[in-house]
């Protein structure tokens, strides 16, 4: 009976300390993403940084550096917006 009482603690631990702020993370990164609007600054995943010139339902078109070079990502790919 200690063991499966030990058991359950040991999982009830691991969904507060690890499973739930994930998923947290998660719907944060996913809201950020649905918010994305034309004129936005934002970073990628591979460290890009441009102003969105286009936002389409699952892509964005942003525009980088001075020479104006526009690039197509998925949504997926922004790491932060700022």
């Amino acid at each position: 009976m200690y063991s499966i009482v030990l058991l359950v603690l040991m999982f009830a631990l691991l969904y507060f300390f690890m499973i739930r702020p994930e998923n947290k993370r998660k719907k944060q990164a996913q809201a950020m993403r649905d918010s994305l609007t034309v004129g936005d600054e934002i970073t990628t995943i591979g460290g890009i940084i441009g102003t969105i010139c286009a936002v389409k339902e699952n892509t964005i078109v942003i525009e980088t550096g001075a020479d104006r070079v526009r690039i197509e990502f998925t949504k997926w790919a922004v790491s932060t917006k700022g």
